[in-house]
């Protein structure tokens, strides 16, 4: 497997965070894969694999993929499941790279250890990602962005886009960046227990969402309550910027993780008409 680095030394501490790199195939917490509903994306015409991408402590894995030959296409930074950055997400890219964007896809547990090697979700919760600072995912999500627009990217068309997980880190980036245009949540939480890693909700900063935001979320869905997102409807009237032009879209009979086409939670339907208001709602608002 080729590996793109940054430039720059590495001393101790970057050799220790380099050590970790992209898992291959699924994550386990995830097996077995509905293999009949789940979606390949080939790479002809593209350049896609893992690359490292510098941040202050060493070099971060992460996945791209974007047109072959084209310069300055669209950023979108898709954001990890709980999972971490296995398959599914790295198709994610793809699909986008097939529609003409830079998709990069950081490993943001990268310093708290590999999610794809865990084999429950409990485990995989206590181990690594109640571990992982906000902080610090922001700063990777910039570093990301920094490298994408030097390495063919545009970073004046910067979107981003998470799913669970990394719905919730969506919003929380939104309210984060100044260079970012537009953002897509897919069934991120809004409400729940703080920490001193995690020190704030989606609804705590609502006020400060800089960009427009799409809420993607499953009306079915036990883990985000539909009543979390009518508070978070609420809180963005205070907005007085681009956030205030947020919108949700709420299928009634979808779980949580209906986007999942590997999982038994997929909904062809609501995907499928996600997917499309997802790359409408970046096109509208500057990312494409």
């Amino acid at each position: 497997m080729h590996v793109e680095q940054g430039q720059g030394t590495r001393g101790p501490r970057q050799r220790e965070l380099a050590r970790t790199t992209l898992g291959t195939g699924f994550a386990a917490a995830v097996l077995p894969v509905q293999a009949q509903t789940a979606i390949t994306t080939d790479s002809d015409g593209l350049v896609a694999g893992e690359v490292e991408i510098p941040v202050g402590d060493g070099t971060m894995p992460a996945y791209r993929a974007f047109p072959a030959g084209l310069r300055k296409a669209p950023i979108i930074l898709v954001v990890q499941e709980i999972f971490g950055v296995h398959e599914h997400i790295k198709d994610v890219c793809r699909r986008f790279a097939k529609l003409g964007y830079f998709a990069v896809a950081p490993e943001l547990y990268a310093r708290q250890g590999d999610a794809s090697k865990i084999s429950d979700i409990p485990t995989l919760v206590s181990q690594i990602v109640s571990k992982v600072p906000d902080a610090q995912v922001m700063s990777d999500l910039d570093a990301s962005a920094s490298w994408a627009a030097k390495n063919g990217g545009d970073g004046g068309k910067l979107g981003v886009t998470g799913y669970c997980w990394g719905g919730r880190i969506t919003w929380l980036y939104a309210a984060h960046s100044p260079n970012l245009k537009a953002a897509v949540a897919w069934y991120g939480r809004l409400v729940g227990d703080t920490t001193t890693l995690t020190p704030s909700n989606p609804l705590d900063l609502a006020a400060r969402v800089r960009v427009p935001v799409l809420g993607l979320y499953g009306g079915a869905d036990s883990a985000i309550p539909v009543e979390s997102i009518e508070r978070m409807k609420l809180a963005l009237t205070a907005n007085t910027g681009a956030g205030a032009q947020s919108q949700f879209i709420v299928y009634p009979d979808a779980p949580h993780a209906f986007h999942a086409d590997y999982r038994p939670n997929y909904r062809e339907q609501a995907a499928q008409d996600g997917w499309k208001r997802c790359v409408a709602w970046l096109k509208a608002n500057g990312v494409g």
